[in-house]
């Protein structure tokens, strides 16, 4: 008897995607208000690239706890019960926005803590990323992983629409109202994580725990497909991010607040959204490697775009279309690198490919503010996009491997054994 081709046929999916949903939602919400408060505040008494410069301190902020413990994470995730691990991170990221809003009910105008609290959000983030990535495979069985993939794209992109744009209208009406959304949205994340039962784990490993974090670091470096589709990301994304110059747009260039704030960060979601239901529906079937190649490039294009428009709904529209295209880059890699896994080591290679995801956006933000500081913004997205274009082109070349990947449902599942590089 063939399994349901339905990921929603499974209980734990289920109370999988209410988590993530949710969390994903107050996470959105949280970072884009913080994103605007610091620029805000900044504006208030300094200068345009001096609060440039701040504004990417906060994914600096954010990045390095994920750099700091990204090995850690990974073992703790192959060792100990992911679910107990995931509830763990969604708990820390309720403290968080409970913090938050109290500070807003304050009226605080001290940076310092809105950067201490990016800290602690980057620490969850850590163990929340590889524990829950590394879930969603013992979930469903290995042949509706892919449509389960795609699904959880959807969950992750629907509240990535609706959190920055709720979070901006929320903000607009009382600055601590979308602090206390996220923290009724945590709380529904963390009771849908307890009805998720117990799921089969891999089995202990003899391995010192430095061995297991040479382990999993020496099977990514000779996994070409695994190392190439998570590297292109890191690279692309990070020099090709505009997202975190929205505040920049919205404030000085667009002039649209932070209503019109919100429409733009979720722009790119609302692309991805839409890319990833067309994708449950009519799933790639072959030339995968291509095709995500082609849609980084046209990411890069999109961002070249957006930064040189002034027009509003150009800008929107372009992000619109970054994000479709990223959407089909992210579905494609996250199908190759998980069905590239055995599940014993997949907590480790999903906290290295979140070092990089968490390097591309964070520490993206970082590389976009400090760029902006020395050369302005609109400069910075510009050139940041022509090099994620560069990257596609030397990685297609660098990476035949993953250039030629035709048929996702042709990768290896369990047992993969890594092919020297």
């Amino acid at each position: 008897m063939s399994p349901p081709a339905s990921p929603f046929a499974f209980p734990a999916f289920r109370a999988f995607f209410a988590a993530k949903l949710a969390s994903t939602l107050a996470q959105m919400m949280m970072v884009v208000v913080i994103g605007w408060q610091v620029y805000d505040l900044a504006r208030a008494s300094r200068s345009v690239p001096e609060a440039a410069f701040l504004l990417g301190m906060v994914g600096l902020a954010q990045f390095l706890p994920v750099f700091g413990l990204v090995l850690v994470v990974g073992i703790i995730a192959d060792r100990l019960d992911r679910r107990h691990i995931a509830r763990a991170a969604i708990a820390l990221e309720l403290l968080c926005a409970a913090t938050l809003a109290g500070l807003a009910l304050a009226g605080s105008t001290a940076l310092w803590p809105l950067f201490a609290v990016a800290f602690v959000l980057g620490v969850a983030r850590a163990f929340a990323a590889p524990s829950l990535s590394a879930l969603a495979p013992n979930l469903v069985p290995p042949a509706v992983l892919p449509t389960a993939i795609a699904w959880n794209s959807i969950g992750w992109q629907v509240g990535a629409i609706g959190g920055p744009a709720a979070g901006g209208l929320l903000f607009a009406l009382a600055p601590a109202t979308p602090y206390l959304v996220a923290c009724v949205l945590l709380l529904v994340a963390l009771v849908a994580l307890f009805l998720i039962a117990p799921v089969p784990r891999p089995a202990p490993s003899p391995l010192t725990p430095w061995q297991s974090m040479k382990e999993g670091l020496v099977y990514v470096r000779r996994n070409r497909i695994v190392l190439g589709a998570i590297s292109l990301d890191l690279f692309a994304v990070l020099l090709g991010g505009a997202t975190a110059m929205l505040p920049i747009y919205a404030r000085d260039i667009l002039m649209v607040g932070p209503d019109g704030l919100g429409l733009l960060r979720a722009a790119p979601a609302a692309g991805a959204a839409l890319t990833a239901l067309l994708l449950t529906q009519r799933p790639l079937k072959q030339g995968v490697g291509v095709k995500m190649f082609a849609s980084v490039a046209i990411f890069g294009l999109a961002t070249v775009v957006f930064g040189l428009s002034t027009l509003f709904w150009l800008s929107l529209a372009s992000l619109v279309v970054l994000g479709a295209a990223d959407m089909v880059s992210v579905y494609i890699r996250s199908s190759l690198i998980q069905l590239h896994t055995p599940d014993a080591m997949r907590g480790r290679v999903s906290s290295v490919s979140m070092l990089f995801v968490s390097a591309s956006n964070e520490l993206g933000e970082f590389e976009s503010g400090v760029t902006a500081a020395a050369v302005g913004a609109v400069e910075s997205v510009v050139i940041g996009g022509a090099l994620a274009i560069v990257v596609t082109l030397l990685w297609a070349r660098w990476f035949p491997e993953l250039r030629n990947a035709d048929r996702l449902d042709e990768a290896p599942v369990q047992g993969e054994t890594a092919k020297a590089g």
